[in-house]
Order: C-alpha cells, then structure tokens, then sequence
C-alpha cells in the first residue's frame, strides 16, 4: 500500500522507496526521490565549532608567520629539501588560516 497526496493505491505504477518511516510513490519521477532523500537527512553541523574559528585561525596564521621567518633564516643548499618541507608547511597552514579567517568573520568560502 502507496498513499501520495490522499489518495492511497495498492500496486502504484511508478517507482517506491521504502526507508524506514518515508514512503514515496510519486509519478514526478527521480526528483521526488532526491527530495525525499534530502528530508531524510540530517541538518548540516560543522566538524569545527564557529566559535573556534578565530583561534583557528589565529594559531594557523601565527605559525605560518613564524615558519616564514625560519625560512629566510635557512642556509642555502644544493638540494633544498628542508626549505621544500617548511615552505609547503607556511603555504597549507596560512591557506587553512586564511579560510579560517573568513569563516570566521562570516564570509563562508
């Protein structure tokens, strides 16, 4: 047994789905489907609180400007691996703070 919009059909002609208490019979196609699947799911929640985002963002932006320093610092090498290594580090970490940064002042990015 189907019921959509009142008015219920034993056998339903067009495509079901059966998940727990949602049931769908619609002849809309497959964006009922997705409809039904989206109001099945639960209401986004970030993995990081927004009230930690300005210390986040902070100690990211923090240690990127002191690896930035330790970098000028650095002898120059024939073969720059430990510049490559600290480099990359200030590059992640500062691009992590800066969308941290955004995020929290309200600019979702």
């Amino acid at each position: 047994m189907c019921c959509w919009r009142g008015q219920c059909h034993p056998d339903p002609p067009w495509p079901t789905i059966n998940r727990q208490r949602y049931v769908l019979c619609s002849g809309f196609g497959p964006c009922s489907l997705l409809k039904v699947a989206f109001d099945a799911l639960p209401s986004f929640a970030p993995l990081v609180p927004t009230a930690a985002l300005p210390f986040l963002a902070l100690v990211l932006l923090a240690s990127t400007f002191g690896l930035a320093f330790y970098f000028t610092t650095l002898p120059k090498q024939s073969l720059p691996f430990r510049e490559l290594a600290v480099a990359s580090t200030a590059s992640l970490l500062g691009g992590f703070g800066i969308v941290a940064l955004f995020c929290s002042v309200g600019v979702y990015v």
